[in-house]
């Protein structure tokens, strides 16, 4: 997928990517390419807080969010025959050698790194060992934050070996980054952004068969492989997730970035009316996404907002961004099909908010 290398959120910052070509050396850089991420969900158990600050009005805001408990089963997708967006085939990694305390001296991956990666995009780090400005070795320090990139793993310590990550959840059947920027762990935020369905007279509409209220959710039609998904994007360097979460809504479901200034002013108090309302946090961890490679991993937070009354972004026309061909309110309903997992985690915000399912 390819993406601006020069991005304007909603609250008007502006970030300005600096790419040296033809170099005989490696920029080492702190951007990120947005993406859309595909995640496993599992039921909550905990309450915790998030604060962030908005840019834009100095002011300091709250999501209480409620926490996952992480995924313990094997990774499917990332075992995907063949890695996507190229020829490569994945060495076949049988269920009982997926972890790596299982020995196997045979294993030989093939290495792959998308050339788009290799190019020297902002939102993508070097290869290890590569030379750097003033001529510095790539050398990324894992589990923490290292130059503004958050390399820590939402699962706990990951292990590092030879100078590079792997993967929490096992063998892939290939090394390298594939498709993803990052060594490591590549963020992710998800905004499930819903309300109520209801008749003219503004009453909530029941379920013929359930005879629950039914939900609608904002759902993105995905460009690549023409799936209905949940909006989301890769969170930048330094930023705080909640603020990823707006920003990523605002760009894939509203166009924010092409709106004239009146009309972005508009979309930014409603955004900001609906992301100050309390969310749950559907789930936040390791993603089995079919880009994972033994050395790189999605990982993503999914948080719901709510419009309960119906006046926030309800009312707001939406507009397909960059990342997505369609756009529009889908009613939550099983027989819908969503991309990977996401219809589970619509799931489990049915159940919170006591919806038809």
């Amino acid at each position: 997928m390819v993406h601006l290398l020069l991005r304007r959120n909603w609250i008007g910052r502006i970030r300005l990517a600096l790419t040296l070509a033809g170099l005989p050396f490696t920029v080492c850089s702190s951007g990120v390419r947005p993406a859309i991420s595909c995640t496993p969900s599992y039921p909550f158990r905990a309450t915790k807080t998030i604060t962030s600050t908005s840019t834009s009005c100095c002011k300091r805001y709250t999501t209480s969010v409620r926490t996952m408990p992480s995924s313990a089963t094997l990774h499917v997708k990332s075992r995907c025959p063949q890695y996507p967006g190229s020829k490569i085939k994945r060495l076949p990694v049988p269920d009982d050698k997926v972890d790596w305390s299982q020995k196997w001296p045979q294993y030989n991956p093939v290495n792959h790194t998308d050339p788009a990666v290799l190019k020297k995009p902002v939102w993508a780090d070097a290869e290890i060992g590569d030379f750097c400005l003033f001529f510095s070795v790539f050398s990324p320090k894992f589990n923490t934050v290292d130059a503004g990139v958050d390399r820590t793993g939402f699962e706990g310590t990951y292990k590092v070996e030879n100078g590079k990550p792997l993967n929490p959840h096992g063998r892939t059947g290939v090394t390298g980054r594939g498709l993803l920027g990052r060594w490591g762990p590549n963020h992710a935020a998800d905004p499930i952004v819903t309300r109520w369905k209801v008749d003219a007279k503004g009453a909530k509409i029941l379920h013929s068969v359930s005879k629950r209220p039914i939900l609608q959710f904002v759902a993105i039609k995905r460009k690549d492989c023409g799936e209905w998904a949940i909006p989301g994007g890769m969170v930048d360097p330094g930023e705080q997730v909640s603020l990823t979460l707006q920003r990523e809504f605002s760009e894939e479901a509203l166009n924010s970035l092409s709106v004239v200034p009146a009309e972005r002013a508009k979309i930014h108090e409603r955004i900001n009316k609906l992301f100050k309302s309390p969310g749950f946090q559907v789930y936040k961890g390791y993603v089995d996404d079919p880009r994972n490679t033994d050395n790189a991993w999605m990982e993503t937070v999914a948080v719901n907002f709510h419009d309960e009354s119906g006046n926030s972004v309800s009312e707001l026309p939406l507009q397909a961004g960059d990342d997505a061909g369609q756009v529009k309110w889908v009613d939550v309903d099983s027989s819908f099909a969503l991309y990977a997992s996401h219809s589970h985690f619509l799931e489990l915000v049915t159940k919170e908010r006591k919806a038809h399912w």
